[in-house]
C-alpha cells in the first residue's frame, strides 16, 4: 500500500511538472482581437526594439511583414503570436475581474553581467484594462539600505519600457506585447522572482501573479584604466559612464561604497577597472573643478579593453602655495545609507577627495550613526591620508546638543567628546558653552551652513533687513561673536573663528558677515559643501584655498583660515595673492588702517573657468 501511494504521488507530480514545461513552450493564443490595432502596436514594438539596440532579427522582421499582409485577419493574428511568443519572458493574463496571472515564457533566460537585456511580455487583456503594467521583484531592491544578508539576493535590475514609441499605459486591446528590461549585477546562475500587476489589488490570489525564473548571466568584460595627471603621474579621477540611452554604469541601485549610489560618477585610480558588457559607451572623466572635463567614446566588443585617460588641468593653485580644502563633509547621514553599514569609511571618503583633487577633507561626525562613526576619531590625520591629500575626523554639533541654536563645525579637536558622557546625549544646549570647550583645546570653530535662518528678501548687499534667525545656520552667532573665551594657553580668543560659505544663498551668508565686520569683529569665512546633505554631487563643491608658506598640514591649513589667509569658492574661480596697497590678505589681521579717506590700490591674480555662453 505504501508503494502504491508513493507511485500515485509521483504520477501527480509528473503531470504538474509537464504542465509547467508546456506553459513555457507554448503560450495561450488570443483569437478575439482586432487585427488593425494589433498590427499598429507591433509596428511600434519593432521600432522600440530597434531603438533599444536589440532589434528583432531580419528573419523575424520578414515573418512579421508577411503576417501583416495576410488576407485573412484571423490567420494574421495567429501568425503574429506564433512569431512573437517564442521571444516572451512571461505571459501576463488579466482576467475579466482585472486579476493578474503570470506564467513563464519560452525564451532563453539569459542575461549579461553589469548589463541590460530586453525581453517581451505577452499581455492577454481580457478586462480591457488601460492602466500601466508594473513589474516588481524582491531581487531588484537597491543595495543602499539593504542588510548584509540581503545583498546576495538583490542582484537584479528591473524596469518596464513604457516610453515612445510605446505608450505608458496598456491600450485596452485584448492582446499586445510590451518590453521588460532586466539588469544583472553578477555572472553565473541567478534565481529571480518576478511579479506583475496593473494597479493596487490586481494581483491574483495564491501568488499567481508571480513567477520564478533561473537566469544564466554571461560575464562582462573589463575596461582597464590607465589614469594619469597632467604630469603623466598615476592618479585618481572621476568617471561617468553611460550607454547611448543615458543609462549609468555601474548601476547606481547596485552600488556600495566606495561607489556612492546617489552619484552618476565613480572614482577610479590608475590600474583599476570597470566591468562592462558589449556596447559603446560615452565616458566623461575629470579630476575636480581645477581640471577640464573630457569625453571619450569606448567600445567593448567580446574582449577586455585598456584605455588611457590623461587629466587636463586649467589651473593649479597649489603650485602658488594655495591649498584646497572642504571643512564640512560627512561619512554618514543624509544621502548615505545606514545599511549594510552605518555610513561609509575613511578609505571611501579619501577616494572621493583624491578624485576631486581636494587636498584637505574634514570628515565631520554628527548625529546620524554618531556612536558608530565616533570610533574613527583620533585627533590626527587618518591613516588613509597620502600627502598632499589629508583626511581627518572632526565634529559637527548637529542632531544633538546646541544644534537648535545653529549647527557648529568644530575642527582641529584634540578631544572628541564633551565631558560627562561618551555619546551625544549630554552635550550643552547653548552654542557658546560648546564653543568654550572647543576653544580651550585650540579648535577652529564656526557655524555651519551660515545662511539658514538668515533669509533676506532683497538680493542687494548690504541689506538692513533684520533676518528671522529661525534656522540652523549662523543664528546664535550674532551673540557668540561678541564673546572672548579662554584659548588653549588660557588667553582670551574670539569665541567664533569663521562663517561657513558657499552652501547657502550667498546674500544671506555675506550680509551677516558684512554687518559683524562693520561692528569691528574679525570673523573669517571658509568654504564648505555639507556633503552629502545640502549638496551631494561631490565633495569640495564649496572649498577654501589657504595660503601656506610652510608645510601643508591639517593644523596649518586650519590656522590659515583662522588668520584669514584664504579665499572661498567652488574651485572654478580664484582670487590669488589678493592685497590692498601693501597689505596682503591674512597679514596684519587682514586690516589696512588709513588716516583718512583715500584711494587704495587693489591687486590680485584672478582666474575663472567661464561658460562659453554668457548667462542672461
Amino acid at each position: 500500500m505504501r508503494t502504491s501511494f508513493f507511485s500515485r504521488q509521483i504520477g501527480v507530480l509528473g503531470v504538474f511538472l509537464s504542465t509547467q514545461v508546456a506553459q513555457a513552450e507554448s503560450l495561450p493564443v488570443v483569437h478575439d482581437v482586432d487585427f488593425q490595432p494589433l498590427k499598429s502596436q507591433i509596428q511600434r514594438l519593432i521600432q522600440a526594439k530597434d531603438y533599444l539596440g536589440e532589434p528583432f532579427s531580419a528573419d523575424v522582421k520578414k515573418q512579421l511583414i508577411q503576417a501583416f499582409t495576410q488576407a485573412d485577419a484571423t490567420e494574421a493574428v495567429a501568425e503574429i503570436q506564433d512569431i512573437l511568443d517564442a521571444q516572451c519572458l512571461v505571459d501576463v493574463q488579466i482576467n475579466p475581474e482585472s486579476r493578474v496571472k503570470v506564467n513563464a515564457g519560452p525564451v532563453k533566460y539569459e542575461l549579461v553581467e553589469q548589463g541590460w537585456r530586453n525581453f517581451l511580455i505577452k499581455v492577454r487583456n481580457q478586462a480591457g484594462v488601460t492602466a500601466e503594467i508594473r513589474a516588481n521583484s524582491p531581487n531588484a531592491f537597491p543595495h543602499a539600505g539593504s542588510t548584509k544578508s540581503q545583498l546576495v539576493d538583490r542582484w537584479l535590475g528591473l524596469a518596464v519600457y513604457n516610453t515612445q514609441p510605446l505608450t505608458k499605459t496598456l491600450s485596452g486591446l485584448a492582446l499586445e506585447y510590451r518590453i521588460v528590461q532586466l539588469y544583472s549585477r553578477d555572472a553565473g546562475k541567478r534565481d529571480a522572482k518576478l511579479s506583475f500587476d496593473v494597479g493596487q489589488g490586481t494581483q491574483d490570489l495564491g501568488f499567481r501573479n508571480e513567477v520564478n525564473l533561473l537566469f544564466e548571466c554571461q560575464p562582462a568584460h573589463s575596461l582597464r584604466l590607465k589614469v594619469l595627471d597632467e604630469n603623466n603621474k598615476p592618479t585618481t579621477a572621476g568617471f561617468e559612464i553611460r550607454d547611448r540611452f543615458g543609462r549609468v554604469y555601474p548601476s547606481q541601485t547596485k552600488r556600495l561604497a566606495p561607489d556612492f549610489h546617489f552619484h552618476p560618477q565613480i572614482y577610479r585610480a590608475d590600474g583599476e577597472y570597470v566591468k562592462l558588457p558589449n556596447g559603446t559607451y560615452t565616458v566623461l572623466f575629470y579630476r575636480g573643478p581645477e581640471s577640464l572635463p573630457q569625453t571619450r567614446t569606448v567600445t567593448i566588443n567580446d574582449s577586455d579593453e585598456f584605455e588611457t585617460f590623461k587629466v587636463k588641468r586649467w589651473i593649479d593653485p597649489a603650485l602658488m602655495g594655495w591649498w584646497s580644502g572642504d571643512h564640512h563633509i560627512h561619512a554618514a547621514g543624509c544621502a548615505h545609507y545606514t545599511n549594510p553599514t552605518e555610513g561609509v569609511h575613511a578609505p571611501d571618503m579619501m577616494r572621493h577627495c583624491l578624485g576631486e583633487d581636494l587636498k584637505v577633507g574634514a570628515n565631520l561626525t554628527w548625529g546620524p550613526c554618531f556612536d558608530y562613526q565616533k570610533q574613527f576619531f583620533t585627533g590626527k590625520d587618518d591613516e588613509v591620508s597620502q600627502f598632499p591629500y589629508l583626511l581627518r575626523y572632526d565634529l559637527e554639533v548637529s542632531g544633538f546638543g546646541s544644534h537648535q541654536s545653529g549647527h557648529l563645525c568644530l575642527l582641529r579637536l584634540r578631544e572628541q567628546m564633551f565631558p560627562g558622557g561618551n555619546s551625544k546625549h549630554h552635550w550643552p544646549k547653548l552654542c557658546l558653552n560648546t564653543l568654550r570647550w572647543a576653544k580651550r583645546q585650540g579648535a577652529l570653530v564656526g557655524p555651519a551652513h551660515s545662511g539658514w535662518g538668515l533669509k533676506q528678501s532683497d538680493s542687494k548687499l548690504p541689506t538692513y533687513e533684520v533676518p528671522p534667525f529661525d534656522g540652523i545656520g549662523a543664528n546664535e552667532y550674532i551673540a557668540d561673536v561678541t564673546h572672548m573665551v579662554p584659548g588653549s594657553n588660557g588667553k582670551p580668543v574670539p569665541a567664533v573663528d569663521f562663517l561657513s560659505m558657499v552652501d547657502t544663498p550667498y546674500v544671506w551668508e555675506l550680509n551677516i558677515w558684512y554687518h559683524t565686520l562693520n561692528c569691528g569683529f574679525r570673523t573669517r569665512i571658509s568654504g564648505e559643501t555639507d556633503f552629502p546633505c545640502i549638496y551631494g554631487e561631490r565633495v569640495g563643491l564649496g572649498r577654501s584655498y589657504v595660503k601656506l608658506d610652510g608645510e601643508l598640514t591639517y593644523n596649518n591649513w586650519c590656522e590659515g583660515i583662522r588668520a584669514g589667509r584664504n579665499y572661498v569658492g567652488d574651485g572654478r574661480s580664484h582670487l590669488i595673492d589678493f592685497q590692498v596697497n601693501d597689505v596682503q590678505m591674512g597679514a596684519n589681521d587682514s586690516e589696512l588702517r588709513l588716516a583718512k579717506a583715500d584711494t587704495v590700490l587693489v591687486s590680485a591674480k584672478v582666474a575663472a573657468q567661464l561658460k562659453t555662453e554668457p548667462i542672461h
